[in-house]
């Protein structure tokens, strides 16, 4: 849990082909959050949030989740000051795999963030950026092999929902990014906060995983 007040600064990655609830998830959990934690301020006038949340795509353009979506990224990636927590969403992420420029820009944000979390196959992204390597780690299910045959020197963790190794965090398939993305919130701003977000999404959400 962080000590200062500042709010964490959290970037959030979008792609064509993103997984709409990879990403869509996350953000609603640290925006619930933020909302839940207003409500029960005892002085709403000097409130913080916990969370301040942009988004960003390779180019900075609009992009179009794998459902379809049209989404607009706060700014273009290589623009993104080093965020306090770096989130990676899956998706088709095949192009993006053979992007040189993309891979190198990803691996500089990462290793200047406090934290690195993936979601889905988000694991692939991070481990061509070198940015997850000789760890554990976890993705959906259909794609474990192939990110294991892709990065032997990772640890899989197939029984995990979520994989938290302190620095580098990872996420099994699309809804387990809600999982992941609680727990964040709990690590940062305590586990109160996160019981409460968790019960304004309705979501049955259990703390001691």
């Amino acid at each position: 849990m962080r000590q200062d007040r500042r709010p964490t600064d959290i970037l959030l990655l979008m792609f064509d082909e993103v997984e709409l609830l990879d990403f869509a998830g996350p953000y609603e959990v640290f925006t619930t959050a933020n909302r839940v934690a207003q409500r029960e301020a005892p002085d709403v006038q000097s409130f913080r949030p916990p969370f301040q949340l942009r988004t960003a795509s390779p180019d900075g353009r609009p992009v179009r989740a794998r459902a379809g979506l049209g989404l607009q990224p706060d700014l273009a990636l290589p623009d993104a000051p080093p965020p306090d927590l770096l989130i990676v969403p899956g998706g088709v992420v095949d192009g993006l795999q053979r992007d040189r420029d993309f891979l190198a820009t990803l691996r500089s944000l990462g290793q200047g963030a406090g934290w690195v979390a993936s979601i889905c196959t988000g694991a692939f992204l991070l481990a061509d950026a070198g940015l997850l390597r000789d760890a554990e780690a976890t993705t959906h299910w259909e794609d474990l092999e192939a990110l294991g045959r892709q990065h032997p020197h990772l640890r899989l963790r197939p029984d995990r929902r979520w994989v938290d190794t302190g620095r580098v965090l990872s996420s099994a398939g699309i809804a387990a990014g809600l999982d992941l993305s609680l727990h964040l919130v709990r690590r940062c701003a305590g586990v109160e906060l996160a019981q409460r977000t968790a019960r304004q999404l309705d979501y049955p959400w259990d703390p001691t995983e």
